[in-house]
């Protein structure tokens, strides 16, 4: 196992660089033409936007240098696996048969194959095997859509990748199961991962794709993970994320869609527990008559922290977006929201909409949401909204007037407000069991991965 420990008496960027300066080689004789092409420029754009300041316009709310002062290894080539994945992890999404795919600790677990072929041409599998194999295929899409970005962390993760998951749908093809895929992280010390997912639909293609973000050892885990999403001509994804983490992880997420024309994209983030989270979103709807369907749901007690931004960029006429997240937040949790809706010049008949309603159900609960408006077209229809407050009093008192106790009626107002979003997901034997963990979470009956037997996805 080949890993260097950051030094200490360096700024997070210095660090980050001069790691990558001593270790680059390790990192490109491992890599692919593919990945390695964008080093060079990824490591001039992280010198010239390092990481994001706290409290600047993007991260207002989440202090990322303080993330990478902390001690961690970076962990840049996979150890040596002694044990089999299948007799630690289970997952139980009942009625629901799934082709998965598994990234432990950043890099692809062979579990019969670095890339699996499926019926109808389908492939998943290892990003790096898939550069080296396809590189043409790869090539086309790999960093188009994130790197277009002025991102430091993603100029970071291009700098350090090495693996993720890829898949590939082909032109006028639907997968014959759901896609599942699984990232875990699990080692005795500290890491610092940095990897790289990339789906692409081509024409007229369908998938359905479900993500699962687990811990499964005590350790702290800083993960800078970037997922890039091509959606072609007429193609339907529908996209489910469910992150599940002890409070000892922070998870920094990054996924771009990029939508050709009448294409529809429809997904969900679930944030169940997490120490800190931040989740990243950019869509561009690039063609004519795309639609695009985004919610989020996020529960948060203790310290624990999460941060949703958007930003849905109208660049072609007659699209239609729609944005919904929620927040539920106990104890001294905070949560944060900034969404924004950008109409380019000529997206005409632009449809966009953005809601964000949260819950404190305490008093040292805190929320800061901001939803904003870019419009620079004229025949349009755009809109957005934002709420924080308590649970309806109302609504409490009629339930209680019913016979029903005060903490049931509680668990029965939050639940309600949660399923809005649940709903949203297609796939009806996962949203009953997302339904169901986020029953438990509310309940307080849901534990962090590492202190669970793994029977949460």
């Amino acid at each position: 196992m080949n890993m260097e420990t950051i030094e200490k008496d360096l700024l997070p960027d210095e660090k980050l660089t001069a790691f990558y300066e001593a270790n680059n080689q390790i990192i490109l004789s491992a890599s692919s033409d593919v990945l390695n092409h964008h080093r060079t420029k990824a490591l001039e754009n992280f010198r010239k936007l390092g990481l994001p300041k706290y409290r600047s316009e993007d991260y207002k709310y989440l202090d990322v240098p303080a993330l990478f002062r902390k001690e961690y290894t970076n962990y840049i080539t996979p150890g040596r696996i002694e044990f089999q994945i299948d007799d630690i992890f289970r997952c139980d999404v009942p009625a629901l048969d799934t082709h998965y795919a598994l990234l432990l600790n950043g890099f692809y677990y062979d579990h019969g194959g670095s890339l699996l072929e499926l019926p109808h041409g389908v492939i998943v599998g290892s990003l790096l095997e898939a550069s080296r194999r396809y590189p043409e295929l790869v090539a086309r899409h790999y960093n188009r859509y994130a790197g277009l970005t002025e991102e430091g962390l993603v100029s970071l993760n291009t700098l350090f990748a090495r693996d993720g998951i890829f898949v590939y749908v082909p032109a006028n093809t639907t997968p014959d199961k759901p896609i599942q895929l699984i990232n875990i992280q699990m080692h005795e010390i500290p890491l610092l991962l940095q990897y790289r997912n990339l789906i692409i639909l081509e024409e007229n293609s369908t998938a359905e794709i479900i993500v699962c973000d687990h811990t499964l050892s005590p350790q702290p885990f800083l993960s800078n993970a970037v997922t890039e999403i091509y959606a072609g001509h007429g193609a339907r994804l529908n996209y489910t994320k469910m992150q599940n983490q002890h409070n000892a992880s922070a998870l920094i997420n990054h996924r771009y869609i990029y939508q050709e024309k009448e294409s529809h994209v429809n997904s969900t983030a679930v944030t169940l527990h997490g120490g800190i989270v931040r989740n990243n979103l950019f869509v561009r709807m690039a063609g004519e008559g795309g639609t695009n369907i985004s919610s989020g749901l996020f529960l948060t007690d203790q310290g624990q922290h999460v941060d949703n931004f958007t930003w849905v960029e109208h660049a072609a006429p007659h699209c239609e977006s729609r944005q919904f997240f929620k927040g539920i937040l106990d104890d001294f949790s905070s949560g944060a929201f900034s969404g924004r809706i950008v109409v380019k010049p000529g997206a005409q008949k632009t449809n966009a909409y953005q809601k964000n309603n949260n819950l404190l159900l305490t008093n040292d609960a805190r929320m800061n949401t901001r939803p904003q408006l870019e419009i620079y077209a004229d025949d349009v229809k755009c809109s957005h909204g934002a709420t924080v407050g308590q649970l309806d009093k109302d609504a409490m008192f009629y339930l209680r007037s019913r016979g029903i106790g005060y903490e049931e009626a509680r668990f029965l107002l939050m639940f309600a407000f949660a399923n809005e979003v649940l709903s949203n997901i297609p796939v009806v034997p996962l949203r009953a069991r997302i339904a169901d963990l986020v029953n438990k979470r509310l309940r307080r009956e849901l534990s962090p991965c590492n202190s669970c037997p793994m029977h949460c996805c």
